[in-house]
């Protein structure tokens, strides 16, 4: 089995195998009080979440972090869009690989570093279904080679 990242809070297992990912980035993000409180719970979703450059400003779209348990009436709405904090030569890299055919931005893992959230996000390319059955094939096979020297 893969081994889990300690420091991760948030992962999007199914990136990988939708896109193949060539570049990714360490972001910080923009968030409100009770987001980072929701964050350290661990109530964070990635699964449909996406990444997008607009005025030359870079927001995730999507990311569901649940509403604070004990939050008040000042509690932050979970699917808003959230700027990542990235520097402008990161941001003009983006720019310039995401206006080619075929490539997004995908969110990959969430973590803590240092105290502040953290967003990997990478640059990917899409997978057509046959990649996808290939890389599933190419994992079979591994997983049967390392059975098979388990019980040798």
């Amino acid at each position: 089995m893969p081994q889990k990242d300690p420091n991760a809070i948030a992962t999007n297992r199914k990136a990988r195998h939708e896109f193949h990912i060539e570049e990714t980035f360490e972001a910080g993000i923009v968030l409100k009080g009770t987001e980072i409180k929701a964050i350290r719970a661990g109530r964070v979703n990635l699964k449909d979440s996406f990444a997008r450059v607009s005025k030359g400003e870079v927001y995730v779209h999507n990311m569901h972090i649940s509403e604070y348990a004990q939050g008040n009436q000042f509690n932050h709405e979970p699917t808003r869009a959230r700027k990542l904090l990235l520097n402008r030569k990161e941001i003009n890299q983006l720019i310039g690989q995401t206006q080619q055919k075929g490539y997004s931005l995908v969110p990959l893992k969430m973590y803590i570093k240092n105290g502040v959230a953290k967003l990997l996000i990478g640059v990917g390319r899409g997978k057509k279904k046959y990649d996808k059955r290939e890389d599933l094939k190419q994992k079979d096979m591994k997983r049967d080679v390392e059975r098979a020297l388990k019980d040798y």
